[in-house]
């Protein structure tokens, strides 16, 4: 098996990440990449609350360290 592919000498072109813009037009979305932009929203929706909440717990350790003393 050759490193390369003879039927395609460059290789596949790498696959785009699919990503979401706030605001960007949504009348040519089918209604599949639609749901996929729900899902990768909530994903990220999720990644963001979980950041805050490691945030916020951070800060809560951090002021019952500085003010009990």
């Amino acid at each position: 098996m050759s490193l390369f592919d003879e039927a395609d000498p460059f290789g596949a072109p790498p696959k785009k990440k699919t990503a979401h813009e706030i605001g960007q037009p949504l009348d040519a979305m089918s209604v599949s990449e639609l749901d996929e932009r729900v899902v990768l929203l909530r994903e990220e929706i999720a990644r963001l609350e979980a950041a805050r909440a490691s945030k916020q717990a951070s800060r809560a350790a951090a002021d019952s360290v500085f003010k009990s003393g």
